[in-house]
């Protein structure tokens, strides 16, 4: 939960003015996700007065406001949670109604879902929403877009900051390379004459010790721009930036060497591959007119003797249109799903179209869909405690031996027709024994001291990479390596839930569309 307090204390007749108290959203059970308040006022008393807030509503009444003693309510359900303003009795309730509509408009624009995570997610950015709305406990004159401007804080002279420092950067560059070629040509027309290196003014303090300083800065100098002729094949490359100097890369491997004599187990190589499988996995998706992202977001925690505790999943499907002539549509969705999973549509959709015809559509076909912002369509959720739902099953068997724990870690994948990119399989290890001994592993490993971890790095788990097992030896009890923790990312999704075909509410004619699915992790652990 996010509380911020006002910014300074108002004066006697700031505070006897004062119309706008607080602005909140909350769940229907009056508990506050992100508040802000416009006047001094403790963190006990806006939950006290947020928790109180739902049990003054009466449902039988359409009202969008309800009073205390002391204090105004207005507020607007939004799906589970509420977009609540807190006045005083003696504010303009029509003012207020128009603020509220404000405030309710600017929350779908940071946040993808009404939820009660998304909120909490961008919770700052709210905040800095609603400070341009109200100013000691009045409405400011803007509108939603002066507000987006606003909070992005675009700034020309930051701009003309950095296009300066570029240019200087570029020359510096320049600079330095004349100077490197300089050196070099010196040092080799010294050697021809049978001549040592000539010294340069403020690179040595006599001809002998300058001569050596400078083939030393010559081969450094030079040494930065090797990288460019004949780069790592470890490094994958891609576009440079003015701000980048030749020298990073030197500079990069100097600070893995340093980690290496600190006892530090690094892999350059297990790196430069999982950067290439995650290119493979990302490949540029080409947006039509139509867009559609299918996300899917997975919560699962399990035992380490077995048995799923619980497995939550929540799916969305988000429509983008880029133009109007395509704004009236319909989504023909396939739901091959067979473990119960729950769907729920966006209250502007025809529940009934959907029902029989497995069709999204508006209510009113005449209407159109918003164009250029992501609309969430149609959202899903699977909770269940079935071990068969699992995805990908872990097993960690620790066993104590007389030096410490033999520990034998193995994965299975469940739902064959995923496949799992960029998998981390992340143990626990205890403190102050040192790295682990690796025995037999399928994949590549890293072992992070300081954080006490061990990563075990899958590129690709899929139908024919289903299996594997990973074995290490260190001092220290069974206890120690849970919980075991797992990450992922697959481009198809869990449940299997699909838009086949889009057509035209008119004419019922096919309209090119285009998806991105992503199944992601929330959390995945082994306890």
């Amino acid at each position: 939960m996010c509380l911020l307090p006002g910014t300074s204390n108002p004066s006697p007749v700031h505070l006897f003015h004062q119309v706008l108290l607080a602005a909140a959203v909350c769940t229907k059970a009056g508990k506050a996700i992100v508040s802000r308040q416009f006047v001094e006022m403790t963190r006990t008393r806006i939950e006290g007065l947020l928790a109180a807030f739902p049990k003054l509503m009466n449902t039988g009444k359409q009202h969008t406001f309800v009073e205390t003693e002391s204090v105004r309510y207005v507020y607007q359900p939004m799906e589970k949670l509420y977009m609540v303003l807190i006045t005083t009795k003696n504010s303009n309730i029509l003012e207020d109604l128009e603020t509220l509509r404000l405030f309710s408009r600017v929350i779908p624009e940071y946040c993808r879902a009404l939820e009660e995570n998304e909120i909490s997610e961008h919770c700052f950015d709210l905040i800095f929403a609603f400070d341009e709305i109200v100013a000691l406990g009045y409405r400011e004159n803007v509108n939603l877009a002066q507000i987006r401007t606003f909070t992005e804080m675009d700034s020309h002279e930051e701009k003309v900051f950095r296009a300066v420092r570029e240019t200087q950067e570029r020359e510096a560059k320049a600079e330095m390379r004349r100077k490197a070629k300089e050196l070099q040509q010196a040092r080799r027309d010294a050697e021809r004459q049978g001549k040592k290196a000539p010294g340069f003014g403020g690179f040595g303090s006599s001809a002998v010790s300058g001569g050596t300083t400078a083939a030393m800065i010559t081969e450094t100098i030079i040494e930065t721009e090797k990288p460019k002729v004949a780069p790592a094949p470890a490094r994958p490359t891609g576009p440079s930036k003015a701000l980048k100097l030749g020298a990073k890369g030197k500079e990069v491997d100097n600070f893995v060497d340093k980690l290496k004599s600190e006892g530090e187990n690094i892999m350059t190589s297990s790196v430069g591959k999982r950067s290439t499988e995650a290119a493979k996995v990302a490949p540029p998706i080409n947006v039509e007119s139509v867009h559609m992202k299918i996300e899917e977001k997975i919560s699962l925690t399990c035992g380490r003797d077995g048995g799923l505790q619980n497995m939550e999943l929540h799916g969305m499907i988000m429509l983008r249109i880029l133009e109007e002539k395509f704004a009236r549509i319909r989504l023909h969705v396939e739901n091959e799903d067979k473990r119960g999973v729950q769907l729920q549509t966006h209250p502007n959709v025809d529940k009934k179209l959907f029902t029989a015809e497995s069709q999204i559509g508006l209510k009113n076909p005449e209407k159109s869909f918003p164009i250029n912002s992501d609309v969430g369509v149609l959202k899903w959720r699977l909770q269940t405690t079935e071990e068969s739902f699992i995805p990908l099953t872990i097993n960690c068997w620790p066993s104590e031996s007389g030096n410490g724990c033999d520990v034998n870690i193995e994965y299975e994948l469940q739902e064959e027709s995923l496949e799992l990119n960029d998998v981390v399989i992340t143990i626990p290890l205890p403190s102050g024994v040192g790295a682990p001994v690796i025995g037999d592993i399928d994949g590549e490993y890293r072992h992070d001291s300081r954080r006490n971890l061990l990563e075990w790095c899958l590129p690709v788990i899929d139908a024919k990479n289903k299996s594997g097992s990973l074995e290490f030896s260190i001092a220290g009890q069974p206890n120690d390596f849970f919980p075991v923790q797992v990450s992922f990312i697959s481009k198809k999704n869990y449940c299997n839930i699909q838009v086949t075909k889009v057509t035209q509410v008119d004419g019922n004619s096919p309209v090119r569309f285009s998806t991105e699915t992503t199944f992601l992790v929330d959390k995945y652990e082994i306890l």
